[in-house]
């Protein structure tokens, strides 16, 4: 049985090793301001209460990204990551047409109009892994649509998560296929090109 304190779980991983639980109501804390909605975590094996990893996503994340994480989680053989660095991340956006950052080209990648970035950094306070060092960098992604705007988005990625499954995360979001919505942020309105449907 997959451990779980606020009995909220949604997704289990057919070999037990990977689940994901829907923790917005229990409010355990925020990323840019934003309450945390969704936990992603993995374990070594399926009999461990202790996850090796975790990933953290606010509610404004974008759906397809999520899903598409969690499509890639399930089809994995095992949560490791052996041999995946921080260029499978970065690859993965520059394939999309985002930009390195100029002054952090190995770290930190940011869309076309500069509305979104992801980055390896320093993680934030409790952002739970297997390894309790402190000081440890994991990646990190947003949505700021222009400077000093309020955050749409956050996600945070502990820095065990296997840089092949933020990779996966990474290359859905940068993705330039038209996606459905309904409504869309105020501020974003000028930054996108809508298609009406009927």
């Amino acid at each position: 049985m997959w451990p779980t304190s606020r009995n909220t779980l949604l997704f289990v991983s057919p070999g037990g090793l990977c689940g994901a639980e829907w923790i917005l109501a229990a409010y355990p804390f925020s990323l840019g301001g934003l309450p945390v909605a969704w936990q992603l975590s993995a374990r070594p094996h399926a009999a461990s209460a202790m996850t090796e990893w975790n990933a953290y996503f606010t509610a404004g994340v974008p759906y397809e990204a999520l899903a598409d994480l969690l499509v890639v989680i399930d089809a994995r053989e095992a949560p490791d990551g052996v041999g995946e660095g921080p260029e499978t991340v970065l690859n993965a956006l520059a394939a999309r047409g985002w930009y390195r950052n100029a002054a952090r080209p190995g770290t930190t990648a940011m869309a076309p109009g500069f509305s979104c970035s992801m980055s390896l950094e320093v993680l934030p306070p409790l952002i739970e892994d297997a390894d309790p060092r402190p000081d440890l960098v994991g990646w990190q992604a947003w949505a700021e649509p222009a400077p000093g705007e309020p955050y749409l988005w956050c996600a945070s990625f502990s820095a065990s998560v296997p840089h092949g499954l933020v990779a996966s995360f990474a290359a859905s979001l940068a993705s330039q296929v038209p996606v459905a919505r309904r409504t869309l942020p105020e501020s974003t309105v000028d930054r996108l090109s809508v298609i009406l449907h009927s």
